[in-house]
């Protein structure tokens, strides 16, 4: 139970990195991550069907997500098509794309073919039978994981990296400084979509089949988990913003458990998923607007005495 609840927020906040880079660092609305999540599976699924190391599959899924990524900003800087739009429609398109990767079959079964995660449970049972296989995957996840966040926080505090923040809030400056907005908006879609991808690869590895519907919902649970990492940790510092996402992935998923577990009890059922899911993001958009209300009354208070 808890190591399902580790792995998955791991995996699945990887792609939540992705939706905050877009979201949060860019505030651009990219619903591609519904259509780069699946492509990174049915690559993966690909290349292992075809006889290509689990390591280098996972490079090129996080390439193809790049690339989705990069179609997607050509689609909202060249032919100036909302933000919003220019998502969906990639989102749209990637549902065929990802059916001609996968040789036309929704599903693809894995379980016969050897992953990174099927080699790190046959080396557990191996040498520690005594303790779940699941184990051995959390270790490698946060290993995994861990250095992703390092890599992270080192672009975010080069040049490139705080150009891409100001882009988010203050357009206008960076257009001032005679940086191109358009290549550092596009850089930083490629980089969120190729996560999303990425995500999606260590998933379709964990859960042993590659499907092209695993990406429905995934924006809306991406931003779910973003937000309860913020209600959480309250900093600017980029290290601790990056930390929150995973940290908001975990608990999201950890709700998520206990509502498929014990929702039966009051009449929950799986279908009621996305449901909980949307009532959590209101619920943490009020949370955030009450939290900003506060602020502004101790704000006026403080002029009022001065």
């Amino acid at each position: 139970m808890i190591q399902g609840i580790f792995i998955e927020g791991m995996i699945f906040g990887i792609m939540v990195l992705g939706v905050f880079m877009t979201f949060r660092v860019l505030n651009f609305c990219d619903m591609t991550v519904d259509g780069s999540f699946p492509l990174g599976a049915c690559v993966l699924a690909a290349c292992l069907v075809h006889g290509i190391s689990p390591s280098l599959a996972l490079c090129i899924a996080f390439v193809a997500g790049m690339l989705a990524g990069l179609f997607t900003s050509v689609i909202y800087t060249k032919l100036r098509i909302p933000d919003l739009l220019a998502g969906i429609l990639m989102m749209t398109m990637l549902y065929s794309v990802n059916l001609r990767v996968m040789s036309n079959q929704a599903n693809v079964s894995l379980l016969r073919i050897p992953t990174t995660f099927s080699n790190i449970k046959n080396l557990m049972k191996a040498y520690f039978p005594l303790i779940s296989p699941d184990w051995g995957i959390v270790f490698f996840l946060l290993i995994f994981v861990g250095i992703l966040l390092v890599i992270l926080n080192l672009f975010f505090s080069t040049d490139f990296g705080l150009t891409m923040g100001a882009l988010g809030s203050n357009p206008q400056m960076v257009i001032s400084q005679g940086v191109d907005p358009k290549i550092v908006r596009g850089v930083g879609i490629c980089f969120g979509d190729g996560l999303a991808a990425l995500s999606g690869a260590l998933f379709a590895m964990y859960s042993g089949f590659s499907d092209v519907g695993s990406g429905s919902g995934v924006v809306v649970s991406g931003l779910a988990s973003l937000m309860l990492g913020e209600f959480v940790i309250h900093s600017n510092k980029i290290g601790w913003q990056t930390l929150r996402v995973i940290l908001g992935s975990i608990i999201y998923r950890a709700l998520m458990f206990f509502a498929r577990r014990y929702g039966y009890n009051i009449g929950m059922n799986a279908n009621d998923l996305k449901l909980v899911t949307g009532l959590l993001i209101i619920v943490c958009l009020i949370v955030s607007k009450q939290d900003i209300i506060a602020w502004l009354k101790q704000h006026l208070k403080r002029n009022e005495t001065c």
